[in-house]
């Protein structure tokens, strides 16, 4: 790795271990499917997103929920405090598309159907209102 490369890492590494963030990897739904539950906590207070979450009808909104959850405590953990009622905030989430495994499914005369199981990785960042 060059000299350029190398600060460059080096910067973006500084910069994450400022933020509270929380991510899950290779989720067993579509990205399509993730979006739907993830817009409706983006920007909300946690407590109220928890709340949310768990009455939420959709199967994704589980595994936001314990996303969410493991969030809250990677920020307790960095400042060494318990979160007050009102105090975090989701300040960024967002859904990026993962690996797709190819299944072929039997059709008729012979043929064979594509099928496509896709998956996905959140990501999720909690912070306080007044930073």
């Amino acid at each position: 790795m060059g000299k350029r490369k190398k600060l460059a890492a080096d910067a973006r590494k500084a910069a994450l271990k400022t933020q509270y963030f929380a991510k899950v990897k290779d989720v067993p739904s579509s990205p399509r499917k993730m979006r739907y539950v993830v817009d409706l906590v983006r920007g909300m207070e946690v407590n109220r997103a928890l709340g949310t979450l768990k009455f939420c009808a959709k199967a994704a909104s589980a595994d936001v929920e314990k996303l969410l959850r493991s969030a809250i405590a990677n920020w307790e953990q960095k400042n060494e405090r318990k979160a007050e009622e009102g105090e975090l905030y989701i300040t960024k989430i967002f859904v990026d598309e993962g690996p797709t495994l190819k299944r072929m499914r039997p059709a008729p005369q012979g043929r064979g159907y594509r099928i496509r199981k896709r998956s996905n990785h959140v990501t999720l960042f909690v912070d306080t209102k007044n930073d």
